[in-house]
């Protein structure tokens, strides 16, 4: 089964195309990343200072049909379309894509000149993330399955994180397993079961570690996105002049959840009374990283006491955190899973392993005449 992964639920636009060698077992060997293209808004937001959605759906019409050609190229899955274009088909997709013409002038462009009949499903991101930007993925998804008549199915964004780990060659994991899902837009930590059987049992009540490492690094004059400034940041403070002590909340709470719009606050305070120079910058760099990690790590490995279990995950952009890593490898009892820097962001593939593997893809969307398409 040779499956086409679409992502958009943020900044980020994916396509992936994965090859499945036949076993339902989550192995590194059983299936092959035939295509893994990403194309980054980060250089457009910058001037926001996070991400816009009416900008970065736009962003993701443009990107979309130029990135699934080349993944289909690279995947040596693209051919030259030999039938005349079915226009009916045409015609019903232009009109369930109104609202998005600029997707819909390069679907067009492409279904005329293309052909993939390889393709044995579509898997797409359905959430969380931005509307603006999943229903652009979706609507390609859903034009795409209604013309080929091949199957979608809609994946978690968060499961795609939990299995990012398992992308690249990595040792049999033991369950169960607590995973820590770290990002721009989500801090949870969640119970797993086996494959497909999940429980939330903490997350954050209101910024989501990612969010204040970019909302902090803004505050210091720091671009977008932060979390990448302050670690560089940090990493070069060699001085301890501004004494800074910031607060780690909830940490000593009894739950799992994380709060860390205090620590902003905070941040926010102690900047004010200051004249923020490049020493400030490496010292409260210094300090935002330590305290977001601080509590990362005290209520994750807690949970990995108190739940007994076997293996610990971590996914979703902040993984990536060099200082994250190297703490949470020094002080896990059991046995950690990490996804490849390529992959620890939004990325398809994810998407794409979770159709394959989890048994909570069970409902296979096929194409209707009648197909609705959201805005």
């Amino acid at each position: 089964m040779i499956v086409l992964a679409i992502e958009t639920s943020c900044d980020d636009t994916g396509i992936s195309i994965i090859k499945a060698k036949g076993s339902k077992r989550l192995d590194f060997n059983n299936f092959e990343i035939l295509s893994d293209l990403t194309s980054s808004q980060v250089d457009i937001h910058k001037e926001y200072g996070g991400v816009f959605p009416a900008v970065a759906k736009r962003e993701h019409q443009k990107a979309l049909i130029p990135l699934l050609t080349k993944s289909l190229k690279k995947a040596g899955l693209l051919k030259e379309r030999k039938k005349e274009v079915d226009s009916k088909k045409l015609s019903k997709i232009k009109k369930n894509l109104e609202k998005n013409e600029l997707l819909f002038g390069e679907l067009r462009e492409f279904l005329k000149k293309y052909d993939a009949s390889e393709i044995n499903r579509i898997a797409v991101t359905i959430g969380p993330g931005l509307e603006p930007c999943l229903y652009t993925g979706i609507n390609l998804a859903k034009s795409l399955s209604f013309y080929w008549n091949i199957p979608i199915v809609g994946v978690n964004h968060i499961e795609g994180h939990i299995l990012s780990s398992f992308l690249s060659p990595t040792s049999k994991i033991s369950f169960p397993a607590i995973a820590l899902i770290i990002s721009g837009g989500n801090t949870q930590i969640i119970l797993v079961e086996k494959i497909g059987k999940y429980k939330i049992i903490g997350e954050t009540r209101d910024d989501a570690a990612g969010e204040c490492l970019d909302k902090t690094a803004r505050m210091l004059g720091l671009t977008y996105p932060g979390g990448p400034e302050i670690y560089k940041k940090a990493k070069e403070c060699k001085t301890n002049k501004y004494n800074i002590v910031l607060p780690r909340p909830m940490k000593h709470e009894k739950n799992y959840d994380f709060s860390f719009s205090g620590l902003k606050t905070a941040v926010l305070y102690h900047s004010k009374k200051v004249k923020i120079d490049d020493d400030y910058v490496k010292e409260m760099s210094y300090g935002i990283e330590s305290a977001v990690i601080d509590v990362l790590l005290s209520k994750t490995l807690k949970a990995v006491k108190e739940f007994k279990v076997k293996s610990l995950i971590l996914g979703g952009g902040v993984s990536a955190n060099k200082k994250l890593i190297k703490e949470f490898k020094k002080n896990s009892p059991v046995d950690i899973f990490i996804p490849k820097q390529s992959f620890s962001g939004d990325n398809a593939s994810m998407i794409g392993l979770v159709s394959i593997y989890s048994p909570n893809i069970k409902k296979i969307i096929k194409p209707k005449s009648n197909l609705k398409i959201n805005d």
